[in-house]
């Protein structure tokens, strides 16, 4: 009976509160606080590989796959570990060429096969793509399927960036309570808006091979990549 007895009044007391902060919160400021700053990347990620053709569907699959064996054996002489490496893709497919008939008829035929192999390269020293994407070219690779820069550890940037953002909020919502002539109260409400993982794309490209000259090194520019927070915040007030 005591513990009974015990439960209902703990449970009164929390309703009893939470009546209590609703009515502290029924006069309110409702404010957007935001935070924004820019991060050098601390990686490189590009695809690249090579599309081939061949009067078979094994050589054609085996011209794509000893440019791409050329391409890893070179990210592994540059450092790059095997986790920061990885097949993207490899594709398969019947060739076609286009053939003009007597009388203006237009027809398509086999010509053989065509095969890419894809390889995804992952590159923490970034001084170094350049000379990988001209090393790949060299080797016979003729696709770059994208650059792209970006934080391997996001999440503490971003969540200093949360705390910044709420701070903000607070600042907003204590100057128009000044403003106003009122009283700043305690927190009613919190949310965060979704962020999304760092990452700047800075080339997109089918075919690399007329990127450069033979042997001179591809020109890239790592820049910084912007990150934001927001959050909404509800305070209550008092005269």
């Amino acid at each position: 009976m005591r513990a009974v007895l015990s439960g209902a009044l703990l449970v009164l007391s929390l309703a009893t509160a939470a009546r209590a902060d609703d009515a502290a919160c029924k006069r309110h400021i409702s404010v957007v606080g935001r935070a924004s700053e820019t991060r050098a990347p601390d990686f490189a990620e590009v695809t690249v590989g090579i599309e081939a053709r061949g009067a078979s569907a094994a050589a054609a699959l085996d011209a794509a796959s000893k440019a791409v064996a050329g391409v890893s054996a070179q990210a592994h002489a540059l450092g790059v570990p095997p986790a920061d490496l990885g097949t993207a893709a490899v594709t398969l497919q019947t060739a076609t060429r286009t053939v003009a008939r007597p009388g203006g008829a237009v027809t398509e035929e086999p010509d053989g096969y065509r095969a890419s192999n894809l390889v995804t390269v992952r590159l923490a020293d970034m001084d170094r793509l350049g000379d990988l994407l001209r090393q790949a070219l060299d080797s016979g690779a003729n696709r770059i399927d994208g650059v792209s820069f970006g934080l391997r550890d996001p999440d503490k940037s971003e969540a200093a960036l949360q705390v910044a953002a709420t701070r903000d909020a607070r600042s907003r919502a204590e100057a128009l309570a000044e403003a106003v002539g009122a009283k700043l109260g305690p927190l009613c409400t919190l949310s965060t808006t979704a962020a999304g993982t760092p990452y700047r794309p800075a080339l997109e490209m089918a075919r690399a091979a007329p990127m450069a000259a033979k042997g001179r090194r591809v020109p890239l520019e790592a820049g910084t990549i912007p990150m934001s927070s927001e959050v909404s915040a509800t305070f209550a007030v008092a005269q």
